[in-house]
């Protein structure tokens, strides 16, 4: 789309084993157009792939302007070291190297990066959660959400993962009702 493009480098995924442990790893986004930006970064075992994924694109992690990290669990911003000289939002923090930036994201405000692409918090899974939202695209309004949705089928499962149901539940149906699709934290995109 015109004037963004979103990506999946990497779909996450979430699968239980035998003995009550799971196997996760968190979806990784690459949004190209006016700035580049990725969200979220995958665990720290997806470093060579995510660096490769990267290069196949023609960029290094000195391309990418901002990392969005949509919340701070290790498979979702396990690499954030990869990119010093990128703006970082994780959860609801904004800085550029060691400096912070005010922003009213938990204040339940949202923070626009342009016209086209704003960061937007929807708590729930965890107390900082946000999730990128980006106009523009061939498939309409794309929602990044993070693990606010696990998967296109969670309605049976998402509760379990969630530190504050209620919220999560107000934080989905938003999303639901300005999204086209959806990318979740742990699975394949889906048209709303």
């Amino acid at each position: 789309g015109q004037p963004y493009s979103v990506s999946i480098l990497k779909p996450g995924y979430c699968s239980p084993e035998a003995d009550g442990a799971c196997r996760a790893d968190g979806t990784i986004t690459l949004i190209t157009g006016l700035r580049t930006i990725l969200v979220d970064t995958g665990g720290p075992w997806d470093r060579d792939f995510l660096l490769m994924a990267l290069k196949e694109r023609g960029l290094e992690p000195r391309d990418i302007h901002l990392v969005v990290g949509t919340h701070g669990h290790s498979d979702h911003i396990g690499n954030l070291s990869l990119f010093p000289a990128a703006k970082m939002i994780i959860g609801y923090d904004i800085s550029e190297g060691d400096t912070y930036s005010p922003n009213k994201l938990a204040e339940g405000k949202s923070y626009t990066i342009d016209e086209h692409v704003s960061i937007i918090p929807t708590p729930g899974h965890t107390g900082q959660d946000i999730s990128v939202q980006v106009t523009g695209t061939s498939a309409g309004t794309v929602l990044v959400a993070g693990d606010l949705f696990e998967c296109c089928s969670d309605e049976n499962s998402w509760r379990e993962l969630s530190m504050n149901t209620a919220v999560q539940e107000v934080s989905r149906r938003e999303a639901l009702r300005v999204a086209d699709v959806i990318i979740p934290g742990h699975g394949l995109p889906f048209r709303v």
